[in-house]
Parts: C-alpha cells; structure tokens; sequence
C-alpha cells in the first residue's frame, strides 16, 4: 500500500568533480560542471511545490562548490532538510560558512588507522578529518561518521566506534556497500548478521530493511520493492532530471527553468511507470534509493525500517521537520 505519493527526497548533485579517487567509487573520473545558484533557486521552489522535504547535497565532493554556502542557506530559507557527506578536505576551511545549514553532516571515514583510509580514499585525508570532527563540534555542528562496511573492513567497526564515533559524541552510520558498474562488492551473510548487531547499540544507526533486502536477493522486477523515481528526485550538475536513478541514469532530461511541470507531465509519469521493472534493477540494493523507498510503501521493508529511521531522527532532532509542510 502507497503511504506517501509525493516524492520526499532530492539528491541533488551540484557537481561530480571529486578531490579524492575512493577505490569503491567511480564518480570522480567523471568530467563535470557546477550548478549555478540561479538553477539551484529555480529548482528549489519547484521541489517544495513537489513535496519534498530533504534535500542531499552531493557529488563527487559537495564543497568543491564555491558557492555551497549560499545554495544550503537558500534550502534553509524554504524549510528543507539538509544533508550533506563529505570527505572533510575542505571542511575546516568552510565549517564557518557552512555552520547551522546542514542538518545531517556525514563524515565519511573508512578506516580508523590513518594509512589504511587515506590508502582507500587516494588521498591524505585521516587528519583533516579528525580535525574537522573538533571544528564541528567548536561550532555546534553534530557530524556523523559515515562508514561503507565491506567484508574484509567488518572488524574496523569496533574501533571506529569506541576509538572516534562514541568519544565525540557523533552517530556511527554503518552503509553496508553496494554493486554498480562493477563497482563495489557483496556482503556474505556473517557479514549481514554482524552488522545487524551493531544496529541495535548506542549511536548507531542502521538501516535493518537494508539487511533484509540483501538476504532476499535484492529488488525484485516482477514485484519490485525499489520506487526510486516517485520517491527520490535525482538532478545532476547539468541542471538535468535523470531517471530511474543516477546509478542508473538512463534518460537525463533538461529541467530548463521548468522542474515542476516536467515532473508531473505524462512523459515523465510514463518513465517514472518503470521504476524497479526495468532488467538492470533486478538484483539492486543501492541504499540511497532503496531508504526512500521504504519510507512511502507500507511493506515488511517499511516496518524493518522504522525502529531504525525514527531512532535516527530522535537523536538528529529532526523528527518534527518531517511533519511540517
């Protein structure tokens, strides 16, 4: 059953160049341009006309935007969730600019020895990202740590957790990792149930419908659990809408000032029809749809996910958010 029509997510891409060359990511070989405030201005009336309540602000690397400041204020200004993840190399130099805008503020971190994340990330990045953990925390700024969890770095959970996460107070978001082109891995079913622990503690969030959909296989085309399309809006730096998903990104469609009427004009609806049926969406797991997904579908997956969702939001303090229009 259909609990929420509206789309209520926009991942916004504001650009794909990166400062980093993550070994489990390919984004940042991508040329790519900037999005310009002005597209950002436009699209954002038009996504509060949608219904949509976040907004995340992504890339390649978010703060490579010169004008990142200005285009979370305006978000801010409309009433939207924001979020932003970032690799932390340009925090410490933004954290003033940036401070009170981003209401869910990602730190990724892949490793709680020094060589062995700035090993996977292709760039020294460890100390700029401890710094910024005490430059957020200066600013009233409550960042998360964003781990993706693999397989062979499952034991790096604990010392990320009683190490970095829990003395500074920060949430610990366990990302089990995803498949796309050829990118990334599989979890073995160990790792699935070991991560499940990790859920249940103190300042860890996890989503358990993530688990469950990776033990069933992945979405499914005859009976497709994924509604990426109607639930997420996907814009990328082009200024162009970008359908089923951006792993996917089939059909990238100009907005041209006209994001509104796009979305809902009987093309789109007719593409957004074929959301989780299409041959490459069998199997899929890619957490930043599959979330959203869960959230506007009543399911078993909507209520595996809840406990976790609404744990997350009480210690974000964003719960209220969610119910103001």
């Amino acid at each position: 059953m259909r609990l929420i029509k509206q789309p209520v997510l926009c991942n916004y891409y504001v650009t794909y160049r990166c400062n980093a060359t993550c070994k489990f990511c390919d984004i940042w070989e991508k040329p790519s341009p900037y999005i310009t405030l002005e597209q950002v201005s436009s699209n954002l009336k038009d996504l509060k006309k949608l219904g949509v309540k976040i907004i995340d602000f992504t890339g390649g690397e978010p703060l490579l935007h010169r004008e990142i400041d200005k285009i979370l204020r305006l978000s801010k200004e409309l009433g939207f969730i924001t979020t932003l993840t970032t690799n932390t190399l340009l925090y410490p130099k933004l954290a003033e600019k940036i401070s009170g805008l981003i209401d869910m503020l990602h730190f990724s971190l892949d490793s709680a020895d020094e060589s062995v994340h700035n090993q996977s990330r292709g760039v020294e990045c460890f100390g700029s990202l401890m710094d910024s953990i005490q430059i957020a925390k200066s600013l009233g700024e409550r960042p998360d740590i964003l781990f993706t969890v693999f397989d062979h770095n499952l034991h790096e959970i604990d010392k990320i957790y009683h190490n970095i996460s829990q003395p500074n107070g920060s949430v610990l978001i366990l990302n089990p990792v995803f498949e796309y082109n050829q990118i990334g891995s599989s979890l073995s079913i160990a790792s699935l149930e070991h991560l499940s622990k990790w859920g249940k503690k103190k300042n860890v969030y996890l989503n358990e419908a993530f688990i469950k959909l990776r033990k069933d296989g992945g979405n499914k085309i005859n009976q497709p659990v994924c509604k990426a399309a109607s639930s997420t809006i996907v814009i990328s730096p082009e200024n162009q809408l970008v359908l089923p998903c951006y792993h996917l990104g089939i059909e990238n469609i100009p907005i041209e000032n006209n994001l509104y009427q796009l979305y809902n004009s009987k093309e789109i609806k007719n593409k957004i029809a074929l959301e989780g049926r299409m041959p490459a969406c069998q199997g899929c797991v890619i957490n930043c749809y599959m979330q959203p997904s869960f959230a506007v579908e009543v399911n078993k997956y909507f209520w595996l996910a809840l406990p976790s969702t609404v744990k997350y939001n009480l210690m974000k303090g964003t719960w209220k958010k969610l119910f103001i229009k």
